[in-house]
């Protein structure tokens, strides 16, 4: 067993950002992923400047990232009778050091999962983590297809649904929202593209929410957000008929570029929104949780992956002040970062997710009174000033410019 090595059960985002850093710093990781190959599922995130922080520390990364930097934010509100737009923001890039940059997830996680490979991180598809057993200075980990390796200790990034999570504490039910979305990716609006914009935007009607992010220079990903019974967080398309049904429903007449995208999208797929009870702890001796694994969150703060990479900064971080040499640690040695981890980022996630969650709920409300309270509510809370500081909240993590401690 090499000393150093470090098992990533996890391919998505967290996991080959995680094993990039952690080879530079003198570690063997190996990630083992239960999909049989990357994914083509999932529509368009953003890139807040606390994420893209995180994957500049990789030399080269960003320039193999598919991206498009968002020009403008912009809420629009219709209710009957009336439909205007009510904010535009541009966002202050030039008091960060990043901007907002939408990108298609299947597009990042390919590039990620390439860029771990090319860096020397060995990547196994095919291998479901269903068991571990702990020792005195290793783990063993067991997959589904019957295969085990041995590592120095095992850092869980296979999200919403971690089997990671389930080996260390028991099984547990998400916690469904009481909010599905359904979305796709489409060509850009008309309305945008004649103004040569590559947009964010939120579309507040009655009884549902839109929202749209650039995905590349061309497409954009959206999503519309509505109150239904519980619907699996599988990212499944729907099939032929049901995409079809709803091109031609009603959503298919939201102004202002809203139609456009429902009518002219490449697929659709419909999913269920759902968070998870807070942990006390993320770990238990050599094993510890990240990411959705640790935290999952609803997507109304846009935070979820970029959570995920301040996690990863501030791990890699702590096992840099904790053990420099990047030898094998003793049990005591991953003590210490975990815990020193879990203090740091466990209050900041918990709020992120409990503000996520609240935001959904501002977002999707139904009858025109109740309307109007959210319109007035979101004018308050998205004028440009607020709109600033909440941004420099989120965006002073997890280092200043050009002061990272990695």
């Amino acid at each position: 067993m090499v000393g150093t090595k470090v098992i990533i059960p996890g391919g998505g985002i967290a996991g080959p950002v995680l094993a990039m850093l952690l080879k530079a710093k003198g570690y063997d990781p190996v990630i083992y992923e239960r999909a049989d190959g990357p994914t083509d599922m999932g529509l368009s995130l953003g890139l807040q400047p606390n994420g893209l922080r995180v994957l500049g520390l990789i030399p080269g990364l960003l320039d193999e990232i598919d991206r498009c930097p968002v020009d403008e934010m912009i809420s629009y509100s219709i209710l009957p009778g009336e439909e205007r737009e009510l904010m535009r923001n541009k966002f202050p890039r030039e008091r960060f050091d990043h901007g907002i940059e939408g990108v298609k997830r299947p597009v990042l996680l390919r590039a990620l999962i390439e860029g771990a490979q090319a860096r020397g991180v060995p990547v196994h598809f095919g291998h479901q983590l269903v068991d571990f057993e702990q020792h005195e200075e290793s783990v063993i980990v067991k997959f589904a297809n019957g295969k085990t390796d041995e590592g120095s200790f095992v850092i869980g990034c296979d999200g919403l649904h971690s089997n990671t999570r389930i080996c260390l504490f028991g099984e547990e039910e998400a916690s469904f929202t009481g909010l599905t979305q359904t979305g796709g990716i489409s060509p850009i609006p008309e309305i945008y593209k004649s103004q040569g914009l590559h947009p964010a935007f939120n579309i507040y009607a009655d009884g549902v929410h839109m929202i749209g992010i650039a995905a590349n220079h061309t497409q954009v990903g959206w999503a519309i957000t509505k109150r239904e019974p519980e619907a699996k967080e599988t990212w499944r398309g729907m099939d032929e008929a049901r995409q079809e049904e709803f091109k031609e429903g009603p959503f298919s007449k939201l102004p202002f570029g809203g139609g456009e995208l429902i009518r002219t999208a490449e697929r659709i797929i419909k999913y269920g929104l759902y968070d998870r009870p807070e942990l006390q702890s993320w770990h238990k001796n050599r094993v510890v949780l990240i990411g959705d694994a640790a935290h999952p969150t609803s997507p109304h703060l846009g935070q979820g992956a970029n959570q995920a990479l301040e996690d990863i900064y501030h791990l890699v971080r702590l096992l840099v002040k904790h053990n420099p040499t990047a030898s094998a640690p003793s049990t005591a040695t991953l003590e210490s970062v975990f815990t020193e981890l879990e203090q740091l980022r466990i209050p900041r996630t918990s709020e992120l997710v409990k503000k996520a969650r609240k935001m959904g709920d501002i977002r999707v409300v139904s009858g025109v009174d109740a309307c109007k309270q959210r319109t007035e509510l979101v004018r308050t809370m998205f004028t440009p000033e607020v709109a600033r500081g909440m941004m420099e909240d989120f965006l002073k993590h997890p280092f200043e410019p050009g002061k990272s401690e990695i």
